[in-house]
C-alpha cells in the first residue's frame, strides 16, 4: 500500500538549511500563506470538505478536512460490534476488503470496548473504485457511524541537522562524564555566549539538581516515541532501549502472541515489520533521525562517557527510564491515522506511562468538536484508551499522552495535541524567550527548549538543541558543511521541545514510585502544567535576530502555556514541599508567612539546617538565618536544593521533660536560585 506524499517542505522541514530558505524565502513564504489561507478557510467552513451532490446525505457522517490522506484506505467505526452480513455487504458492494482497525489484546477487552476500539474497522482497497465514492457508499450503511480518511500527519520540527564530534565539547562541570553535555544549554544553561549573544543564564529545564539530589530514573518507567523509527543500536541508547520479554529476536515468530513478529523494542506499524531508521530514496529523500533525535532527549544512557545526555537516562547505573520505538513514519511514508492509533495501543499494551509525541496536523480545528467531526475520532478513542490503561506504572492509575505544539508560528495549538485533556508543548530557545516559530495561544499547555536558529550569531547551530541521530542518514547533514557518519547532532522545533516534558514528567514518575507516592492521572498532569517558571513578564518589547528582523513578544503573553517546564520544581510538587525563589548573587529575607500561616511572625525560630549537598548546589555564602518571619539566605550559586526551618509554636523554648514549653515545628522548604528580574517572581 502506498500512501500519498506530502509535498517536501511540509515532510521534512527540519531538512532545510535556513541559507536555502533566506535565498528561496519568497517561494516558501507563498507556501506558507497558502497553508495559513487554507487554515482559516477550514475553520471557518467547520472542517468538512463539502460534496456539493450530497447536502444532508450520508457524507454527513464522513470525516475528511483535507485533500492529504491515503487513498487506499478508509477508517470506519460502527454503531455497535458489526455482524458477518454486514461486513460482508459493504465488501460486496465496492470490491473491498475489511478488517478490524486495532488488534485486540487479551484481558484488555473490557477497556477496548469502553473505548469502541472494537468497532473501528480498517477498508483497503478503495483506490479501485475510488476512495470518495467508498466513502459515500459505507456511510449510507445505516449501522455505520463513521467513515474516516486516513489523512496523513507530519513531524513537528525544523532546521538542518549539524553532525556533532563528541570528542570536541568539554567539562560540563555536572554530575556525568558525557562529553557533550556541556553543549546541552537545554538542560543547564550556564550562560555561555557562544551558543549565542542572547543567551540567558538559566534558560533549561532545571534538572540538574533532580539528577545530583532526587532521582536521574527508573527503568520500570516506559516512554513509548511515537515517531520515526529509533535506533535501538545506537550506542547512547541501547542501554536503555526497551526489550519485550516475551519476544525472541529475528525467529519471524509471534513468540507473545500479541499479534506483532519481532517486535523486540517496539514496532514499525508502517511497513509491518522490524523498527528502521535509515530508508532513503533515490532522491535523497526519506528518512530524518527525527525519532533517534527525540528517543535521545529522553533517556540518551547517562554517565557512560559517550556523546550527550537525557532527561531521564539514569545515573550509569541501568536506573535509566526505558525507550519504546513506535514507528509510525518510514522514510517518505507513513503518519497517517492507521498506524498512529495502532502505535498508541500498543504503547498501553506493552508497559508504557508515557507517549511521546511530536507531529500533528496543521489544518485549524474550531473546537475539540470540530476536530472529531473532521478528523474523526480513532485518534482521540486510542489516546483515551492509553489513558485510561491502568497498571503500566506504580504511580498513577493511568498514563500520559504528551504532544508538540505545531512549528508553523500559528496562534493555537495543532490537534491531536490542542485536545482540552492532553498536554500540549510550546518551544524557548537560549535567550528564554519563545522560538520564532513556535505555535502558541488555545490548546497549548507548557513550554520547553526547541532550540532557536535566528539567534546571533547567524545560523547559530549551538542555539539547536543537541541529541542523538542515526550516522546512517546522509541528509541529516547541512549541504553547505556536509559532516556523515556521526551519532549526534542538532535540531529544533516543538518535536524538540515535546521530549523534554516526556523526559521531566518520567523523571516524576520515577521520584514518585521512589518516594512511593500514588496519584490520580488528572491531578498528576494538573502537577505537571503548574509547576512551571513565569515567562510572561519577559513577553514586552521586540525580540531581535540576526539577520535583523524582529518579533513581537506581547502576541505570546499568556499564550505559551503556564509556564516553563522545571523538573526541580515538579519534584518538589510530588513531594509537597513549597518552593521559594531566590535571586543568585544577592542577600536578601525570602516570606515564610505563605509556608507557615499568619502565625509566622509569632513563632520562636529555632534554626535552619542546611545539608551539604544543598549548600553547594545554592553556593551559599554564609549560613542561612530566620528573623520575624523570613528566612535570611545568599545564594551565590544557579542551582536548587532544601533548608529545614525549625520553629517552636506556643512558647519560647520547646517543652519536654522537666521543661514548660511550645510543640517544635519542622518545615522543608525548597530554595531555587535564578536571576530575577521582576518583583512578581519572573524568571531571568
Amino acid at each position: 500500500m502506498k500512501s500519498k506524499v506530502w509535498p517536501e517542505f511540509l515532510t521534512r522541514p527540519f531538512k532545510l538549511n535556513y541559507y536555502v530558505i533566506m535565498k528561496n524565502w519568497k517561494k516558501y513564504a507563498s507556501m506558507l500563506s497558502v497553508l495559513a489561507v487554507s487554515a482559516c478557510a477550514s475553520l471557518e467552513e467547520g472542517n468538512i470538505l463539502p460534496d456539493p451532490t450530497l447536502e444532508g446525505g450520508p457524507m454527513t457522517k464522513v470525516a475528511k478536512f483535507n485533500n492529504e490522506y491515503d487513498e487506499s484506505t478508509l477508517l470506519v467505526k460502527f454503531q455497535s460490534v458489526p455482524s458477518e452480513d454486514v461486513l460482508v455487504g459493504i465488501t460486496s458492494e465496492k470490491d473491498v476488503t475489511i478488517e478490524k482497525l486495532f488488534t485486540s489484546t487479551p484481558g484488555r477487552e473490557e477497556l477496548e470496548a469502553r473505548f469502541g476500539l472494537d468497532r473501528w474497522y480498517v477498508i483497503s482497497g478503495c483506490d479501485k473504485a475510488g476512495v470518495d465514492a467508498v466513502a459515500k457508499a459505507v456511510a449510507s450503511v445505516d449501522e455505520v457511524a463513521m467513515v474516516q480518511y486516513n489523512h496523513l500527519s507530519q513531524k513537528n520540527s525544523s532546521a538542518v541537522v549539524y553532525g556533532v564530534d563528541q570528542t570536541k565539547a568539554g567539562e560540563s562541570g555536572l554530575s556525568f562524564n558525557d562529553p557533550l553535555l556541556v553543549d546541552q544549554w537545554h538542560y543547564h544553561n550556564a550562560g555561555n555566549a557562544s551558543i549565542t549573544s542572547s543567551v540567558k543564564k538559566g534558560a533549561d529545564i532545571n534538572v540538574k539538581d533532580v539528577w545530583a539530589q532526587l532521582t536521574c530514573g527508573d527503568p520500570d518507567i516506559i516512554v513509548a516515541v511515537v515517531d520515526e523509527g529509533v535506533k535501538y543500536t545506537h550506542p547512547d541508547l541501547a542501554a536503555n532501549m526497551w526489550t519485550n520479554p516475551g519476544e525472541v529476536a529475528g525467529n519471524g515468530i509471534d513468540d507473545d502472541k500479541n499479534g506483532y513478529i519481532d517486535d523486540i523494542h517496539g514496532y514499525n506499524f508502517v511497513d509491518k515489520g522490524t523498527v528502521s531508521w535509515d530508508k532513503i530514496d533515490a532522491q535523497g529523500n526519506g528518512d530524518s533521525g527525527h525519532g533517534t533525535h527525540c528517543a535521545g532527549t529522553i533517556a540518551a544512557v547517562n554517565n557512560n562517557g559517550k556523546g550527550v545526555s537525557g532527561v531521564a537516562g539514569g545515573s550509569g547505573n541501568g536506573d535509566g527510564c526505558k525507550i519504546m520505538s513506535c514507528q509510525i513514519f518510514s522514510g517518505m511514508y507513513g503518519g497517517d491515522v492507521r498506524s498512529t492509533v495502532n502505535a498508541i495501543k500498543y504503547a498501553a499494551d506493552n508497559g508504557a506511562s508515557i507517549i511521546s509525541c511530536s507531529f500533528g496536523y496543521t489544518t485549524a480545528f474550531a473546537s475539540d468538536n470540530a476536530y472529531i467531526k473532521a478528523q474523526g475520532s480513532a485518534e482521540i478513542d486510542a489516546i483515551h484508551y492509553f489513558e485510561a490503561a491502568e497498571g503500566n506504572n506504580d504511580v498513577l492509575n493511568g498514563n500520559i499522552a504528551i504532544f508538540a505544539a505545531g512549528n508553523e508560528a500559528h496562534p493555537y495549538a495543532h490537534y491531536p495535541g490542542a485536545f482540552h485533556d492532553i498536554i500540549s508543548v510550546t518551544a524557548f530557545g537560549p535567550d528564554y524567550l519563545p522560538a520564532s516559530y513556535t505555535n502558541y495561544g488555545p490548546g497549548c499547555n507548557i513550554c520547553a527548549p526547541g532550540g532557536e536558529s535566528k539567534l546571533p550569531p547567524w545560523n547559530s547551530y549551538k542555539a539547536y538543541v543537541l541529541s542523538t541521530v542515526p550516522s546512517e542518514v546522509p541528509e541529516l547533514y547541512d549541504q553547505n558543511r556536509p559532516q556523515k557518519g556521526f551519532d549526534y547532532g542538532y535540531m529544533q522545533g516543538t518535536s524538540m521541545a515535546c521530549p523534554h516534558v516526556s523526559g521531566v514528567v518520567a523523571l516524576a514518575l520515577s521520584y514518585a514510585k521512589k518516594l512511593g507516592k500514588t496519584f490520580d492521572k488528572e491531578e498528576f498532569k494538573s502537577l505537571i502544567v503548574s509547576s512551571a517558571n513565569d515567562l510572561d513578564t519577559k513577553l514586552t518589547g521586540e525580540k531581535k535576530y540576526a539577520d535583523g528582523s524582529t518579533l513581537n513578544l506581547a502576541q505570546y503573553y499568556h499564550k505559551l502555556g503556564t509556564g516553563a517546564i522545571d523538573a526541580w520544581r515538579l519534584m518538589m510538587a510530588i513531594e509537597g514541599t513549597p518552593c521559594l525563589n531566590a535571586a543568585m548573587g544577592k542577600r536578601q529575607w525570602l516570606d515564610l508567612s505563605p509556608y507557615f500561616g499568619t502565625a509566622s511572625t509569632s513563632l520562636t525560630y529555632i534554626g535552619v539546617e542546611v545539608d551539604e549537598t544543598s549548600r553547594q548546589a545554592l553556593g551559599l555564602a554564609e549560613d542561612p538565618y530566620i528573623e520575624h518571619g523570613r528566612l535570611y539566605i545568599h545564594p551565590t550559586e544557579m542551582g536548587s536544593g532544601k533548608v529545614v526551618v525549625k520553629a517552636v509554636g506556643g512558647g519560647t523554648e520547646l517543652g519536654g521533660g522537666d521543661n514548660v514549653g511550645g510543640m517544635e515545628l519542622i518545615r522543608e522548604v525548597s530554595i531555587i536560585s535564578r536571576s530575577i528580574k521582576s518583583s512578581n517572581q519572573g524568571w531571568l
